[in-house]
């Protein structure tokens, strides 16, 4: 050895680092393998929740379960008290209709004992009450042939009949004084010539020469019929009682010359 080495200390061959990496991988690789085994850490969320709610069911503050189990609890009383309600009223509904029940039941019980005939016995009694006349028996018995009972007093018919005769001449003597209606008519009278050389003068002279007690003649015109001929129109008033319409052809009809015939055109009550 030389002298150098020989009194310095000796250095220690340490590890490399490509000599340690393998062991510490496999520690490393171990470590994996024990916690894969192990689940607890990946269950944690629902440990701390199931311990959360012991300690909030050890305090008695816990929530979830008594609020979702106390809304059921309201609901089932407000129900049952709902229930109640309705059979208390139902009950009242029935014992009203009972009651009902008997009343009419009752009713029937005495319509059914009392007789038909006495119902309608009793109204006519009372509303039609009798009278009883009290008849005094004399000993006289003329006295009783005096009165008629049935008879008429003949003084009272007299005295109507007067005043109806008089009440009858007063209605005569009032008709006598109206004067009585006329019934009169207007009458259109078409009187035709024999030809258009005929006088109309003439022959109008000829028909107004007709004269009779109620008769009264009008205006007249000359109406052309046809190849030059025409024919007269007159007009008169007449009363029914005295004139006729046969009358007035007849008389105008015997003035043969001038005249062929007559006809009536109008006939209008006045």
């Amino acid at each position: 050895m030389s002298p150098k080495g020989r009194g310095a200390p000796r250095r220690r061959r340490g590890i490399s680092e490509t000599e340690g990496r393998p062991q510490r991988d496999n520690i490393s690789m171990s470590g994996l393998q024990c916690l894969a085994q192990e689940n607890i850490w990946f269950d944690k969320p629902r440990y701390d929740e199931a311990e959360k709610r012991f300690y909030e069911g050890a305090n008695g503050s816990s929530t979830y379960p008594q609020s979702s189990h106390s809304n059921g609890d309201h609901d089932l009383v407000a129900r049952m008290k709902s229930l109640e309600l309705e059979n208390n009223s139902l009950h009242k509904v029935v014992q009203d209709m009972r009651a009902v029940m008997l009343k009419l039941e009752s009713r029937v019980a005495v319509l059914e004992k009392q007789p038909r005939g006495s119902a309608a016995a009793v109204p006519c009694a009372k509303s039609a009450p009798v009278h009883q006349v009290k008849v005094v028996n004399d000993d006289d018995d003329d006295d009783d042939d005096d009165i008629d009972l049935f008879g008429s007093d003949s003084e009272d018919d007299a005295e109507a009949e007067r005043i109806k005769q008089e009440r009858v001449a007063a209605y005569a003597a009032k008709k006598s004084k109206k004067p009585a209606l006329i019934a009169k008519s207007s009458i259109l009278l078409d009187v035709k010539p024999w030809d258009d050389e005929t006088d109309m003068a003439k022959l109008e002279e000829c028909v107004r020469s007709v004269q009779a007690d109620g008769l009264l003649w009008g205006q007249s015109k000359l109406v052309p019929v046809g190849y030059g001929i025409k024919k007269l129109q007159i007009a008169c008033v007449v009363e029914d009682d005295k004139v006729g319409t046969d009358m007035l052809e007849e008389e105008i009809t015997k003035y043969e010359d001038y005249v062929q015939s007559v006809d009536v055109a109008a006939f209008n009550k006045i």
